[in-house]
């Protein structure tokens, strides 16, 4: 078959009639691209239309007709052979040679739309719709073709035991063609060919034929590789069943043969935990065990090309889930003994333990169910008090059976978190806090005994999903979210948080084994998930139970990955810029253990060094004032040297400036006065220096002239004048790598002064200079810039006020 078209466009379905003379409407129409195969064996699309089918007289028989969704001329018209071999891929895409050299493709975007066509082709053709060719392919020799036009069906050899390799020949020889298979698939089936062979395979056995089992071998193997629904119900029947996985022990490519009928029959025992009265649901049950096990173990594990011939197959045992799990849930009384003996105090352990995990089983056959009926699966388990009963089950020693119990919650809680909510709420009114459904889980997490925590993962899992609120519900008249919020923190958090502190009491953690580090970093995930999504019920709990302090102890762990989720859960709290928390951070100097691991990294450049930088870098960036200023004052003898990034070196000359602006409260004042009377504020978010460095044009600036309001100049140009030049000094020293460089004036060879504002009660104002040494204490000093326009050194004399200038 030629390759095939491009995928379909992206087109909707239109309805409407043939609208062809002396048509009549027989089928919907579907949008669908036409395309035509050119010389080089590459598609050209001829256009978007509609198509549909219908009985053309001028043809004399049906025919698609596709009419253009522009113009409504006529893409195709082509009559439906009944000998052209037409090919359905992909579900959407029909695909059949009109000529030699002329191959055509229908691509649809609708697979509905592509189905029904293809019906009305094979209805044409007197074939079944399931096949995806009608016809034999044109790729076959002459000697085929023109053998299968002469022979309307295929003969089969009379079953004997002489003519089984000729049989297995057939068979092999057929696979390939579709239309061989079709054939031979109908002929085993009319002539109850299967049953025939199995009588020969108990000849075989009994005279040790070895050559003729393995040609039954090959036989069935192909058999299965037919794909066909109608011949594995007579394979998979009651009394053939075993016959044929006794053929398929055979493989010629095996030195011996496999025992898969002893294990089946001697060592796999059915238990039936309660009895099973349905005789239909229990012969099932048997079936679909041993399809299972013919699928897994039995045949060969498919080649590619083989894989998609076992689709039936699979197809099978699905329903056959289906089935099994649709005729249990009907059967009431079946269901009221299993849970009545799962929570009977007087069950023995091994057959509470039958019990677990017949209704894992369950559980997990109903993953097969189309979702509205797993809703009734999970609705009926809801009513029989499936949770209470896993509360039960988790509470007992038997560690098989909690872990059997928890894989079943787990599909409750992947099917409906709510429910699961609704039902720890209801039972915290009536039980201790030790006993709790949600608190067992937690238990079960932190007593993992497995080196690698995998169940203890999964609980995680489980957990987040239950106290994540972007499942939660909100009604009228209550919100799931506040009142499990508040159950969750006031029941079950203690709990959660109990390894980590009681690990976390000194300065390093008690115990820091690989499984214990796992664990807290496990907690920490959930802890970090909880201040990311739970606002103010953890950022209580965090600040009341001092939890962060608590979890920096594990930023001296040896194993760096319990650090860094220490650090990623001090940087998810910094991250919301919440003032209550950095109070909280800044009050209990929590930045000490982060430093502390700094330094101790030392120059390595590792994850911990570019992490912990992050932080700081996100401090500086997003002008977070208060932390800004604890990290200078407290840590900045301990970082000044760090000069391979210049984040610290940012924080100081924020820090700086953050002082600066505390001492001259004038400047933030005459900020807000050139914003509101002169210009509107940008959208995006400058700096503030820099905004005012913008709001600033050169052209304005005569002879050092501030830049005001002409109605605010004659009183104001001097006290904005000064605001202004300190700004342009602060620029300069900002455009020289962040460094402290005290710039030299021309006049007198001094320090250049810095200004302090003073005003008295009158309109004028009176201008000191001070030395930069002679600033708050404490307080770095802002160094003055040459003379130039706008600066200090040249003062204009042309305003109607002159500035006193006395320099100490």
């Amino acid at each position: 078959a030629p390759d095939q078209p491009s995928a379909s466009p992206a087109i909707a379905s239109h309805s409407g009639g043939c609208g062809v003379a002396g048509g009549r409407m027989t089928d919907t129409r579907r949008r669908v691209k036409v395309y035509t195969l050119n010389e080089d064996r590459q598609w050209d699309d001829r256009g978007t239309g509609h198509v549909s089918s219908c009985y053309v007289e001028r043809l004399k028989g049906m025919s698609l007709l596709v009419r253009a969704e522009s113009d409504g001329s006529l893409l195709l018209e082509s009559k439906i052979n009944p000998n052209t071999a037409y090919q359905k891929q992909q579900d959407t895409l029909i695909v059949w040679s009109e000529a030699e050299n002329y191959d055509l493709a229908l691509s649809f975007q609708e697979k509905a739309g592509c189905d029904e066509i293809w019906e009305k082709i094979c209805q044409v053709q007197g074939k079944d719709p399931s096949v995806d060719i009608t016809q034999d392919l044109v790729d076959e020799s002459e000697e085929e073709r023109f053998d299968d036009m002469s022979s309307p069906g295929l003969e089969l050899p009379s079953c004997e035991l002489s003519r089984l390799e000729e049989i297995a020949e057939l068979v092999a020889s057929s696979l390939p063609s579709p239309l061989r298979r079709e054939k031979l698939a109908l002929a085993l089936e009319n002539e109850g060919y299967i049953k025939k062979l199995l009588e020969i395979f108990h000849v075989c056995e009994d005279l040790e034929n070895i050559e003729g089992l393995h040609h039954l071998y090959e036989i069935i193997k192909g058999i299965f590789l037919l794909n066909r629904t109608a011949l594995f119900e007579v394979m998979f029947s009651e009394e053939c069943i075993m016959d044929v996985i006794g053929c398929l022990e055979y493989d010629p490519s095996l030195s011996q043969s496999r025992k898969h009928r002893e294990f089946l029959t001697k060592t796999a025992k059915f238990k039936e935990v309660i009895p099973i009265s349905d005789p239909e649901l229990k012969q099932k049950i048997h079936q679909t065990y041993r399809v299972q096990y013919i699928q897994d173990m039995v045949l060969p594990t498919p080649s590619v090309f083989e894989e998609n011939m076992l689709s039936t197959l699979h197809s099978f045992i699905f329903f056959n889930k289906v089935e099994i799990v649709g005729m249990l849930q009907e059967d009431e009384k079946f269901l009221t003994d299993l849970f009545a003996q799962l929570t009977d105090e007087a069950t023995d352990e091994e057959k509470r333990q039958e019990l677990v995990n017949f209704l894992k089983e369950f559980c997990a056959f109903s993953q097969t169910l189309q979702p509205q009926n797993r809703d009734a699966f999970f609705k009926t388990l809801s009513n029989m008090g499936i949770l209470p009963a896993l509360e039960v089950i988790l509470g007992m020693d038997d560690a098989q059976v909690r872990s059997a119990a928890t894989d079943i919650f787990s599909y409750l809680v992947e099917y409906n978190p709510s429910m699961v909510r609704e039902f720890v709420m209801q039972e915290a009114q009536q039980n201790d806090d030790d006993i709790l459904l949600i608190n067992l889980i937690i238990e079960h997490m932190i007593c993992d005994t497995d080196p690698e925590l995998g169940g203890a993962v999964l609980l995680m899992g489980l957990l987040r999903t239950l106290v994540d609120p972007e499942n939660m519900l909100a009604t009228a008249n209550k919100t799931e979210k506040t009142e499990f919020l508040g159950f969750f923190y006031k029941h079950c958090m203690h709990v959660l948080t109990a390894p980590l502190l009681a690990n976390t009491t000194e300065d390093k953690p008690s115990k820091d084994d690989f499984q214990t580090a796992q664990l807290l970093a496990l907690i920490l995930e959930l802890l970090t998930f909880c201040v990311e999504h739970h606002t103010y019920h953890i950022k209580n709990y965090i600040i009341n139970k001092d939890i962060l302090r608590r979890v920096l102890v594990l930023m001296a762990s040896k194993h760096a990955f319990l650090a860094l989720c220490a650090l990623r859960f001090k940087r998810k709290i910094i991250g919301l810029k919440d003032e209550f928390y950095n109070r909280y951070i800044m009050k209990s100097f929590l930045f000490e253990p982060v430093v502390k691991a700094f330094l101790n990294n030392g120059s390595r450049y590792n994850l911990m060094n570019s992490a912990i930088i992050e932080m700081f870098e996100f401090i500086r960036v997003e002008d977070i004032k208060s932390l800004t200023a604890h990290v200078i004052e407290n840590y900045w003898k301990a970082l000044e040297d760090v000069d391979y990034v210049q984040t610290f070196k940012g924080l100081k000359l924020r820090f700086e400036q953050q002082r600066e602006r505390q001492d001259n409260p004038k400047l933030d004042s005459m900020r807000s006065i050139l914003r509101n009377h002169r210009y509107r504020r940008d959208a995006r978010t400058l700096e503030d220096e820099e905004e005012m460095w913008f709001n600033t044009d050169e052209d304005d600036m005569e002879d050092g002239e501030a830049v005001v309001p002409p109605s605010d100049k004659p009183k104001n140009d001097e006290d904005i004048m000064d605001p202004i030049s300190k700004f342009m000094e602060r620029k300069k020293l900002k455009e020289s790598e962040e460094k402290e460089v005290l710039l030299k004036t021309n006049l007198s060879g001094r320090q250049s002064p810095s200004f302090k504002l003073s005003f008295s009660s009158g309109t004028k104002s009176n201008l000191t200079s001070q030395s930069s040494a002679s600033n708050l204490p404490g307080s770095p000093g802002s160094p003055g810039s040459p003379g130039s326009p706008g600066s200090p050194g040249s003062v204009s004399k042309s305003t109607s006020q002159m500035a006193a200038i006395t320099t100490k």
